[in-house]
């Protein structure tokens, strides 16, 4: 089928946003259902019918395209929370985090060796899935501290986002569940708030 006939334009300029919206979304899909080596560029043109020449001239390589799907459109979704207590505000980072922890983690397992051997896709995972939500928990363990909630050098802030997000990844591999939003929940006060001498 001809890219015209397949309704995928033929050039850079001619994707719309909501159509490399749903080229996003499609490869992305593919990684987690598939694993990163399985999917191909042309599994994902024939999913979203359009052409796979008009993915690789617009992306080149698998890995970049991936990458781009990444840091599309992406916001931290710890970004907001300000309870006015630090207590308050990690309940709900912990509450954000197992709500999307599954699909995220589902994410991160499937790209598996990809990530450490190609400079482009490790970035983007960094850039996109990770330091996003870890710079906004320190926006809320800073509030904490100048709110007096913890002293600026108590020696557990530094481990707060490892705690909390490390959490979501090992779970899984740990007892085959994921680390949703009740059991972070848990998590953070039996041991969160308890580090920080806030129980």
């Amino acid at each position: 089928m001809r890219e015209a006939e397949s309704g995928c334009a033929p050039s850079r300029s001619k994707i719309t946003s909501e159509r490399e919206r749903e080229f996003f979304e499609a490869v992305l899909d593919e990684v987690r259902t598939h694993g990163y080596e399985a999917v191909t560029m042309e599994g994902v043109a024939a999913r979203t019918r359009c052409g796979k020449s008009t993915l690789y001239r617009r992306w080149r390589t698998k890995a970049r395209f991936v990458a781009a799907a990444l840091r599309a459109d992406r916001q931290p979704r710890c970004a907001g929370i300000d309870t006015g207590s630090l207590a308050g505000d990690l309940r709900l980072v912990a509450a954000a985090a197992g709500a999307w922890s599954d699909r995220d983690t589902t994410l991160l397992q499937a790209l598996g060796y990809a990530v450490m051997t190609d400079d482009d896709l490790r970035d983007a995972v960094r850039e996109t899935v990770i330091a996003p939500e870890v710079a906004a928990l320190e926006d809320v363990l800073r509030r904490g501290v100048e709110r007096g909630e913890v002293p600026a050098g108590h020696p557990a802030l530094e481990f707060v986002p490892g705690m909390i997000f490390g959490m979501t990844r090992i779970r899984p591999l740990i007892s085959g569940r994921p680390a949703d939003a009740d059991y972070l929940t848990r998590y953070v006060e039996s041991a969160v708030l308890p580090a920080l001498g806030l129980a």
